[in-house]
């Protein structure tokens, strides 16, 4: 994980330990939606992705409070596995008390495509960072802002001091076309 990641998710983390609203809602927002697909694509529903995301988040608040806690991963990673474990747990258990059926294996091999899944799409994230960060200013601290702090297009104009939020989002567009353009120079073509 990159230093200024790594300092982010800490400092959701702490929010997420004194309870604040902001540091909560973005872990929610963030992380939700992986965990919701992991659940309906596993034989589950929208309000079984609802309890498995909250227990999840149970988890990680009760890890933050602790202070011995040391984050080794993204909070992404970390939900999603805790996510997992417990839609698993739950399943075994279903599976146990209303039927005779198995289907733990499939059931396994369903989420493990989708810890590949989610792997390659934190490769890609960083690889995405990686280029970004090779943007000179504003463009970096530009699409940093829209993509990795989810800052409005309203936000990112008064911050950087554009005129208004068409403006900011015709700048980031400028930045978009420079990284495809550095992208394409620097992708390896196979031998």
């Amino acid at each position: 994980m990159k230093d200024s990641t790594l300092e982010q998710e800490i400092i959701l983390l702490k929010g997420l330990a004194r309870n604040d609203k902001r540091s909560v809602e973005m872990i929610y927002g963030q992380n939700y939606n992986l965990v919701q697909a992991l659940v309906i694509n596993n034989n589950g529903t929208i309000d079984d992705a609802k309890d498995i995301f909250q227990e999840a988040m149970m988890v990680l608040y009760d890890k933050a409070r602790s202070g011995s806690f040391e984050l080794n991963c993204q909070i992404r990673t970390y939900l999603y596995s805790v996510a997992r474990r417990l839609w698993l747990k739950k399943l075994n258990q279903s599976n146990r008390h209303t039927t005779d059926f198995d289907d733990t294996n499939e059931t396994q091999i369903a989420v493990d495509g989708e810890v590949v899944e989610h792997e390659q799409k934190d490769a890609e994230f960083e690889m995405m960072h990686a280029a970004i960060s090779t943007l000179g200013e504003p463009c970096k601290s530009l699409l940093e802002a829209f993509y990795f702090k989810n800052n409005s297009m309203q936000e990112i104009a008064e911050n950087f001091g554009y005129t208004n939020a068409e403006n900011a989002k015709t700048q980031k567009y400028k930045c978009l076309m420079r990284l495809k353009k550095y992208s394409f120079l620097n992708i390896k073509k196979p031998d």
